[in-house]
């Protein structure tokens, strides 16, 4: 990320709201993104309205996302550019940590089977 930018303010993303953003990649209505991150996250994660409609307040706040469009009552929305690049962040992040799990992750393997 470039000098000056304010996107480290924003990280760590809880996962719900990684798992939002990441549908938001595209245009998409709360209940699209509700079964997005469900069908992402492979079922790990499932959003109610609650916590969606709250992360999707604090990110319009943020200015991370924007509502595009609002039909009858369903709005959609999708990530602004700044959305974008903690989005980017958030997942160089997600980067990291996967590298160095998967680093050490056969070394536990072996040690908890040699414990069993």
């Amino acid at each position: 990320m470039k000098s000056g930018d304010d996107t480290n303010k924003y990280l760590p993303l809880t996962e719900a709201t990684y798992y939002i953003m990441l549908s938001l990649i595209e245009p998409l209505h709360g209940y699209g993104v509700m079964q997005k991150v469900e069908q992402t996250s492979q079922g790990t994660v499932k959003v109610g309205p609650g916590t969606l409609y709250g992360v999707f307040s604090t990110l319009e706040k943020e200015a991370l996302i924007v509502k595009v469009k609002e039909e009858e009552r369903r709005k959609c929305y999708a990530l602004t550019p700044k959305g974008k690049r903690v989005l980017i962040s958030q997942i160089e992040r997600l980067e990291i940590m996967s590298e160095k799990g998967t680093g050490i992750k056969g070394r536990l393997t072996r040690s908890v089977e040699n414990v069993a």
